[in-house]
């Protein structure tokens, strides 16, 4: 029995929260059906794997929408605060001064996790 051989391309297309994510492969030599569906499978795997950066993108910046939020709020507090003497400031008052002054140490640490080392030359 001949296995049957064909020239495939396979293109795959998903669609999530408002935006399109599609990858194509393509084979220029020809190849059983099952190389074809091999094929599928890591195109299908690469689109769910765009989702799930895209997922990860969006929950990053709405943390950082948030926290850019807090951050406003509490730094017109600690504008108050500094308004008054030292002396006179509550524990509490003490604590948010020494949180802002403890993120803007931590911040210069702060590293990129990219995983895309081929595109950054690295």
């Amino acid at each position: 029995m001949k296995i049957k051989k064909f020239k495939a391309s396979i293109k795959v297309m998903n669609s999530y929260d408002y935006s399109h994510f599609e990858t194509s492969l393509a084979s220029d030599k020809a190849i059983t059906i099952e190389e074809i569906n091999g094929m599928r499978k890591v195109s299908q795997r690469l689109v769910d794997e765009a989702i799930r950066q895209y997922k990860k993108a969006k929950e990053m910046a709405n943390k950082r929408s948030n926290l850019q939020w807090e951050r406003a709020v509490l730094q017109k507090d600690i504008e108050i605060i500094q308004q008054k003497p030292k002396s006179e400031w509550s524990p509490e008052e003490k604590a948010k001064v020494e949180l802002i002054a403890d993120k803007e140490w931590a911040s210069q640490f702060d590293y990129d996790y990219e995983d895309d080392w081929e595109e950054k030359g690295t």
